[in-house]
């Protein structure tokens, strides 16, 4: 679906809550093994910094994975992410106990993608975003797609989109300056 500039900022203004899947949004989707099995990941430090952003002007963050690793454990709760779902193949009922949970209803929901496991739980939301090398099948799902990849920028620019549409991304920008 492809929403106009005007029609993506009213639909991310009404945005309180950002889930991100992980391999693939956070990530570039490589996974790092060493000589002993252990995974680790290479995470965007500007990322982080636009996750905080959002948690400090009042919007929730998740991340719904459905791996499994202590990597994203670690960067998550250093990012402040409390809601931190891993393991869950079946996207759209994690997706949907999380919204339950909070008390939000799916349209205040964006959610971002990369692969296929993702499509369930963007339909769900009030706004699906697939990150620039999204699976092109994930992208005809998608109301809006970022101009960077995966693990490159693209949860920035997520986090930067929802604080431009409520009016706060300047402040946001000029926080350590004041």
């Amino acid at each position: 679906m492809s929403l106009t500039q005007q029609q993506l900022k009213q639909l991310a203004e009404t945005i309180e809550m950002v889930v991100f899947d992980v391999d693939g949004v956070f990530t570039d989707g490589r996974i790092y093994l060493n000589h002993l099995g252990e995974e680790t990941k290479a995470f965007n430090v500007r990322d982080g910094h636009g996750v905080r952003m959002l948690i400090h002007y009042g919007v929730q963050v998740a991340v719904l994975s459905g791996r499994q690793s202590s990597a994203v454990e670690v960067r998550m709760s250093e990012l402040g992410i409390t809601d931190i779902l891993q393991g869950h193949i079946d996207k759209k009922t994690a997706f949907n106990a999380l919204i339950k949970a909070k008390h939000i209803s799916p349209e205040q929901v964006a959610f971002v993608g990369d692969d296929i496991i993702d499509v369930q739980a963007m339909r769900l939301s009030g706004l699906a975003i697939a990150v620039a090398d999204a699976h092109d099948w994930v992208k005809q799902h998608a109301d809006h797609i970022t101009h960077t990849n995966g693990g490159h920028g693209a949860v920035r620019e997520v986090c930067e989109l929802i604080l431009d549409a409520k009016g706060l991304l300047t402040t946001a920008l000029n926080y350590n300056l004041q």
